[in-house]
């Protein structure tokens, strides 16, 4: 974690943040919309600090795939990036406890909490204020499930949930979690009720909108891009540290098929089309679960992505009381 000194507005004059105003800000929208950028400007003018909402810049080791352009943040603090070890399999429940922890502790020193990242479960989650108790390993029933295709996991799952995107049966690891979990809280219906949500009432929640085309061109040069810096060979060396293929495989897009090129079962060139693929399918999904989560009852204020900088923070800190 970054510390920092006094955040200044933009005209250079140090801004104080009263208590009412300590309201949850949340910077979401598609990958490539250019939300970390919007947070970090945010964060200086109302001496915020940062939590990430991103599944995958949790993990230690994992920079380019993940896109934690940790050089954008300066001097604003930032947390749930770099906790984990590559190879963990992070869930939510962690991720709820872990973000009440941080957010609390932020509040509790009289800064700006801002939510940033576009992993749809984990926004929605903290929003709805889901608890969830934790779920134990049953190794009976993964040893059950061990040689089931992808295909009929997914089913068994379906008939055990209601599946919003395919981030559960992106592989048969996940999909056998999630059927884990499933489980666990069907045969003990009395966890139920701490499963209740208790929304936040007074979060503001802006979304970068970004237009198909743009989003479409600047997924195809971010990724160009990581690859030329060296995506590749991030990947060889987490596995050259012990982190197991599979294990790498299960955090999808980016892991998923260089992992699969490294190892031998892709090209060059078919790790780079399918993945380019994967990404523009991935943002699809983003902006599915972001409408989802509109018609279930989360207003989300959409700001243009090449909104000038200045005019997105006003517009931003208008919406908030």
């Amino acid at each position: 974690m970054k510390t920092q000194g006094p955040n200044s507005d933009m005209t250079g004059q140090s801004r104080d943040i009263d208590s009412h105003s300590r309201q949850l800000i949340v910077i979401t929208g598609p990958t490539a919309s250019g939300k970390t950028a919007r947070a970090v400007n945010l964060a200086k003018v109302t001496n915020g600090e940062i939590i990430s909402a991103d599944s995958r810049q949790l993990y230690r080791g994992m920079d380019l795939g993940t896109g934690k352009d940790l050089d954008e943040y300066g001097d604003v603090p930032y947390h749930l990036i770099d906790i984990c070890p590559a190879g963990y399999k992070y869930n939510l429940f962690e991720y709820l406890r872990d973000f009440q922890t941080v957010y609390d502790d932020i509040c509790s020193r009289g800064r700006q909490p801002i939510m940033c990242g576009g992993t749809g479960l984990y926004v929605e989650s903290v929003l709805k204020g889901i608890q969830l108790p934790p779920v134990p390993e049953n190794p009976d029933l993964r040893q059950q499930l061990s040689d089931k295709p992808l295909e009929e996991l997914a089913a068994l799952l379906a008939t055990m949930k209601t599946l919003r995107n395919n981030s559960d049966i992106d592989t048969p690891a996940r999909a056998i979690r999630a059927i884990e979990i499933a489980t666990y809280y069907h045969e003990r219906p009395h966890l139920k009720a701490l499963t209740e949500p208790h929304p936040m009432t007074d979060a503001v929640v802006v979304g970068v909108m970004i237009g198909r085309e743009h989003r479409r061109q600047r997924i195809s040069q971010r990724l160009d891009a990581r690859l030329d810096a060296g995506m590749v060979d991030e990947v060889r060396r987490l596995i050259e540290q012990g982190v197991a293929p599979d294990d790498l495989i299960y955090y999808g897009l980016e892991y998923k098929f260089i992992t699969r090129h490294v190892i031998g079962e892709l090209t060059y060139q078919e790790m780079h089309d399918q993945l380019e693929i994967a990404i523009h399918q991935f943002a699809k999904r983003q902006m599915t679960w972001f409408r989802g989560m509109e018609r279930r009852g989360t207003p989300i204020h959409w700001l243009p992505w090449d909104m000038p900088e200045n005019e997105f923070t006003q517009a931003v800190l208008a919406l908030c009381k």
